[in-house]
């Protein structure tokens, strides 16, 4: 397997006098791109808690959106100054800050795993809400563990493993839902797709260079209130919602939700490991594309995010996004961080998102999501060598499996019912594989990662890292964190044995001694321009510290 080094970074002795812009051309239209991509998550977790929860409008306008304002901001804000700082340190100003907001996989998990058990066997919305933000505080004290075990998963793990599993991620839970929201109204979306195409992926420019991100969501609003798609007494409704609220501390809530936690557990553990891990692929991709952030400082920056947020009342952990090579491609630099930080911010506190949905078209706005979920699955591909496409496909199939068994799920419970009820037997006898969909991607994260980096040492000929990598996996499903339930003891019996023969298998190979694979000229320039994963390299040189 080729072995990528990510090389310390280089000194310039005029670094300390590099001037650094608070805002250059590109950040507006990054700032638009990601400010979007942020405003339909809030949009869309608001939704939840109104319509799936019920919660009282004072508590999700007074007291969730505010407190994830303030994570939101202080986030952002820490984001840019990582960015400025590593932009200083390796003298060059073309750094672009990372991504931040409500994780998306997150949001509907604790909504319809966490929070909507508890209300639809209680009634009770208030106590759906303390699970919640339990849950995420429990999700925040993993993330900050997994601060330290990161780094030297990302130091090992084969860079298509990780692209892999990021553009698994990408695919289905960042991109499938906005497509069929787009196709549902295409007449509206489809201008703002190419739009955004256009301005993000080529080196056209809009007269008067335009952000394209800000004509892309004019355009879309045009189409859809000419074509009769929105409501002008929705509007007036919603703009008598809008009010000034910032958040208190809410610990009566989080300790109240921590006093059962081992329903909590089940599903925090390996959530909380499927942070740590999306946020060490996120970094990876950001590296990818020329920025080499310590994995550390990220992690620990989520881990807090997530705690802080629980404890002023916010159910909904805050994450590094997907979709750092996209605003670098746009232009962004740290400026887009803090503003889209800021507003944003500014939008929870005033309570304006039952305005915004009112105002602006969904099929112009998830778009951008599409956006992001085509720049992340092409990277996979782009900077991994080509003899590990295998592995990239191999890495994004748990997340496809994860995503397929919850559109079943809903559906089932929509109609309700559910798969115990209608029999695993029925479904197969239809065509439907849902146990075995469901055991592959229970734990998708992780199990992307294990599975491509297993299919990636094996196409390197490297046996005794393959062995160790489905060992690995046999550990992980015995315990639960992958391909099971819950976490607990023998979880996934079959899998682990399914693992364990493939690491008898894999030693038997090693003890051939064959000859591992030579990496091509591609491959070696590759390392030269992007670095990644290495084993050599050490910690301290690889990541210097923020």
């Amino acid at each position: 397997m080729l072995a990528f080094r990510r090389n310390p970074a280089p000194e310039h002795p005029d670094s300390t006098s590099l001037s650094l812009p608070l805002w250059v051309r590109g950040d507006t239209n990054a700032f638009f791109g990601l400010g979007v991509n942020v405003l339909v998550n809030v949009l869309t977790l608001t939704g939840l808690c109104l319509g799936v929860l019920h919660l009282r409008g004072h508590d999700v306008f007074h007291t969730i959106l505010p407190a994830l304002g303030i994570a939101l901001i202080v986030g952002n804000v820490y984001y840019a100054v990582l960015g400025r700082r590593l932009a200083l340190r390796e003298g060059r100003p073309d750094v672009t800050a990372l991504p931040y907001g409500p994780s998306v996989p997150h949001m509907f998990i604790v909504v319809f795993v966490i929070m909507l058990p508890v209300y639809l066997k209680t009634k009770d919305p208030l106590l759906a809400w303390k699970a919640g933000v339990a849950w995420a505080f429990i999700i925040g004290v993993i993330v900050l563990i997994g601060a330290f075990v990161g780094p030297y998963i990302r130091r090992y793990a084969p860079r298509a493993a990780l692209l892999g599993t990021l553009a698994g991620i990408s695919i289905s839970f960042i991109s499938m839902r906005p497509a069929g929201q787009m196709w549902d109204k295409l007449w509206i979306a489809l201008p703002v797709l190419l739009l955004l195409l256009i301005g993000l992926m080529t080196d056209i420019r809009l007269p008067g260079n335009i952000p394209i991100g800000l004509a892309a969501l004019l355009v879309g609003t045009a189409i859809g209130w000419a074509g009769g798609a929105m409501s002008g007494s929705e509007v007036s409704a919603a703009a008598g919602d809008i009010t000034f609220a910032l958040p208190g501390f809410h610990f009566g809530t989080l300790f109240s939700g921590l006093g059962d936690t081992a329903p909590l557990l089940a599903t925090a553990i390996p959530l909380g490991v499927y942070n740590f891990t999306e946020g060490m692929t996120n970094v990876e991709s950001a590296a990818a594309a020329g920025d080499s952030y310590n994995l550390r400082s990220v992690l620990l920056a989520d881990g807090a995010g997530a705690v802080i947020g629980s404890a002023l009342g916010s159910p909904f952990p805050p994450a590094v996004y997907v979709g750092h090579p996209g605003w670098k491609k746009a232009g962004g630099r740290t400026g887009y961080s803090l503003a889209t930080g800021a507003v944003i911010a500014l939008m929870c506190f005033l309570g304006m998102f039952g305005l915004l949905g009112a105002v602006f078209p969904v099929a112009a706005i998830v778009p951008i999501l599409l956006y992001i979920g085509l720049l992340i699955g092409a990277q996979a591909f782009q900077f991994s060598p080509k003899a590990h496409a295998a592995a990239v496909v191999a890495a994004l199939i748990p997340n496809l499996a994860s995503w397929a068994v919850g559109q079943m799920d809903n559906a089932l419970a929509a109609a309700g019912t559910s798969a115990a009820k209608v029999g695993e037997a029925n479904l197969e006898s239809a065509g439907v594989v849902y146990h075995g969909l469901m055991v592959l991607g229970q734990g998708a994260i992780l199990a992307g990662l294990v599975f491509g980096a297993l299919v990636a040492f094996v196409i390197d000929k490297r046996f005794v890292p393959a062995g160790v990598v489905a060992l690995v996996g046999a550990l992980l499903s015995f315990v639960g964190l992958i391909h099971a339930p819950q976490v607990g003891w023998n979880e996934s019996g079959g899998v682990s044995l399914g693992y364990l023969f493939a690491a008898v298998l894999c030693g038997a190979f090693a003890l051939t001694r064959p000859e591992a694979r030579v990496p091509d000229a591609e491959e070696l320039e590759l390392e030269r321009l992007h670095g990644g994963p290495a084993a050599a390299a050490p910690a301290t040189a690889a990541e210097p510290a923020a």
